[in-house]
């Protein structure tokens, strides 16, 4: 389905917010074996996310990443999880942040769901430095 160009400009906003929040550009290319439509589904996730939730008003991008990062440990997400500890810390969140963050999580969404979200934050740490 070709994009129009009001979609491509979305589409470019949402990128550049992604890049903004991270600190690196989002790279979403097709993997191998995957359907070229997976492109499209790519795209609007792109949008729904860093063009329509993250730049709204009401939350600052710091309380913002500290929402997903619990949404996604909560919901046992890992590769969404990496991302938004990757956010949280570009945003300003310390590592002692996220570790209270877990804590807090346990008494709420279990232990085992912490921890092993937890192992998917040292990952991240570890690359981070």
């Amino acid at each position: 389905m070709p994009a129009d160009s009001a979609s491509e400009q979305q589409y470019q906003e949402a990128l550049d917010t992604a890049a903004r929040l991270l600190g690196k550009p989002l790279v979403l290319r097709l993997a191998d074996g995957e359907p070229p439509v997976g492109e499209d589904f790519r795209r609007l996730a792109t949008i729904a996310t860093f063009g329509a939730s993250w730049p709204r008003e009401g939350l600052d991008d710091r309380s913002r990443a500290l929402i997903s990062v619990t949404i996604a440990a909560t919901l046992g997400t890992h590769e969404p999880l990496r991302g938004q500890l990757r956010i949280a810390l570009h945003s300003g969140v310390t590592k002692e942040e996220i570790v209270e963050l877990f804590i807090h999580l346990a008494a709420y969404a279990g232990a085992a769901r912490a921890f092993d979200s937890y192992q998917v934050a040292l990952a991240v740490f570890a690359e981070t430095g």
